[in-house]
């Protein structure tokens, strides 16, 4: 059977040198054992090739650590090893992997099995370099150490090792420790093996030069793909650092909407990862990866970038009449003036009174002074009700005040309205504190999120961030903005982000024109809008049935508006 082995790995050899006669002439008339070695040696180098493409492939970072010590040992059939990184100090070592084969030891990386030994210090107390440690001294030196018996060695301090082995019965041997340097030269680690096997005997061994030389090149591979993963992640960090960093200063920009991003991206990926996980109805074959759910939390973080550029009085609209200032109390120095007036009126009608220039009824005249101060009492009071926003205006209550609006103030000559007709068009406005054109303001902000997303250079697996992004405004029935989208065009990364938006905007209790409502006021309005076709009635369903909305209200509303929910699925 091993002579079958040889044979067809001979044989692979000798298809490598198929363009050169005369060197294949030489290997067939060589020794067996030399041609058995060359054939290991073009197996190892053509592995290593392999497995340089495999670390550069790889980016969850405990997996690549892992995968460097395990192809180590299998290159130098190690019975064991240890995988170190430099601390970001550069000052010690820190145990990353440690493994041994004999013993069924496998501590880090993705074993579960955390390592909490003390990191390797690099400098003594007294600041000088630890040599007597040899993984310290490798680091330190970026030499290579290439030991056969680690009992019969000067220089290095083995004690731990010694009572490793008394320990546990084991026979520490030989030792191959390399540096792991990056493109920089700088060592980020050191990767230390131990106990080399004679593939036949098993007997232990010391580490060859060859072996040695091809450890030191996979540790030079490692080192950069672990620098690469590391930039990567560093990157990617960064980015979405910066994102939730845009985000802060948006929701900063007003007083009244702080949070509001962060909620509606925390509530998003809420939704998300139960809809990952579900088992029925429409959404029960929907999965989102790992880079897929980074993408709609990126999304999510930036769906209101565009406010950047809305401005504050829009944003901070509390009233109809606000601006600068809220001009209801400029409206109020008004009224107080009618009030003067028909004071001095009832005055001017006293004194003709008392100098006989009439017959007035005091009285009466009092009386009728009294009922004009009320009415204008009342006039103000309805504009001062009619200035808070609410869920609806009647048609009845914008007569009123437009006919208040046309009433005049002031002398004859200089004879003005009491309201002008940007005041009396803001007081009418039927929903909320918005003009249908400070609305389209707001609104416009969705097209400038896209606009200013779309110019980003993303990676492929960051692609559809403007699409998700740009439609949490959109609805199932097409009635959304800014494009109208039906069900069928929206993703259902979009369809999420909506619902979270939504409910976030209802049961805020920050907004400059409405309160928080409760749980069952937001969830009763959702229903509605579930059944209308504005949001995604299966996604509801989700949201309701695996009680997201009462995991996300615990967190982040306040326990006053948190009530009894009744809702029919």
């Amino acid at each position: 059977m091993e002579e079958n082995v040889c044979s067809k790995r001979i044989n692979q050899l000798l298809s490598y040198f198929e363009d050169n006669p005369k060197l294949k002439k030489q290997i067939l008339d060589s020794p067996i054992e030399i041609r058995q070695h060359l054939s290991d040696m073009c197996d190892k180098v053509r592995n290593l090739s392999k497995i340089g493409a495999a670390l550069s492939a790889e980016r969850n970072l405990p997996k690549l650590l892992q995968m460097i010590l395990e192809e180590a040992r299998k290159f130098t059939k190690s019975d064991g090893g240890t995988l170190y990184m430099m601390s970001d100090d550069e000052k010690s070592l820190r145990f990353e992997i440690v493994q041994t084969g004999s013993l069924n030891i496998r501590m880090g990386g993705t074993s579960g099995n955390p390592i909490d030994w003390y990191p390797v210090k690099l400098y003594l107390q007294d600041g000088k370099p630890n040599h007597a440690m040899v993984s310290a001294h490798v680091a330190l030196t970026g030499e290579v150490v290439n030991i056969p018996d680690v009992y019969d060695v000067e220089g290095f301090d083995f004690t731990g090792t010694r009572a490793f082995d008394s320990k546990t019965g084991y026979r520490s041997k030989s030792m191959l420790v390399v540096p792991m340097r990056n493109h920089e030269d700088e060592i980020i680690g050191v990767l230390q093996l131990i106990n080399a096997q004679d593939p036949i005997t098993k007997d232990t061994v010391p580490y060859s030069t060859a072996d040695q030389e091809l450890i030191i090149s996979l540790a030079s591979q490692a080192a950069i793909a672990i620098t690469n993963t590391r930039l990567i992640y560093d990157l990617e960090k960064l980015l979405e650092s910066f994102i939730q960093v845009i985000a802060s200063a948006i929701d900063e920009k007003s007083p009244y909407t702080g949070g509001h991003i962060e909620r509606v991206a925390k509530l998003t990926m809420m939704i998300a990862d139960i809809v990952n996980k579900i088992e029925y109805g429409k959404y029960s074959s929907f999965h989102l990866n790992k880079d897929e759910l980074k993408e709609l939390r990126i999304a999510s973080w930036m769906h209101d970038v565009g406010k950047i550029t809305t401005p504050e009085y829009v944003v901070d609209k509390s009233t109809k009449l606000e601006t600068i200032y809220d001009r209801i109390n400029t409206i109020k120095m008004r009224f107080e003036v009618l009030k003067k007036d028909a004071e001095i009126e009832l005055l001017r009608h006293k004194l003709r009174i008392a100098e006989g220039k009439s017959l007035e009824d005091v009285k009466t005249l009092e009386e009728a002074y009294k009922a004009k101060v009320r009415d204008i009492e009342d006039d103000f009071l309805l504009l001062e009700t009619s200035n808070v926003g609410g869920e609806f205006m009647a048609q009845d209550k914008q007569e009123q005040v437009r006919k208040i609006g046309e009433e005049k103030i002031g002398v004859r000559r200089e004879e003005k309205s009491l309201l002008s007709e940007d005041e009396i068009k803001n007081l009418c406005i039927p929903k909320g504190t918005l003009t249908e054109k400070e609305r389209q303001i707001i609104n416009n902000h969705v097209v400038v999120t896209i606009k200013m997303l779309e110019k980003l250079p993303y990676p492929k697996k960051l692609r559809r961030v403007p699409e998700f992004a740009g439609g949490h405004h959109e609805k199932l029935d097409g009635t959304g903005y800014p494009d109208g989208l039906k069900d069928e065009q929206l993703s259902t990364q979009a369809k999420m982000m909506a619902l979270a938006d939504i409910f976030e905007a209802l049961t805020a209790k920050d907004r400059p024109y409405k309160k928080g409502k409760t749980l069952s006021e937001a969830m009763k309005i959702m229903g509605f809008m579930a059944k209308d076709r504005h949001i995604d009635p299966e996604l509801f369903e989700i949201f309701i049935k695996e009680e997201i909305y009462l995991k996300y209200a615990k967190q982040y509303m306040d326990p006053s508006q948190i009530d009894e929910v009744e809702v029919k699925i």
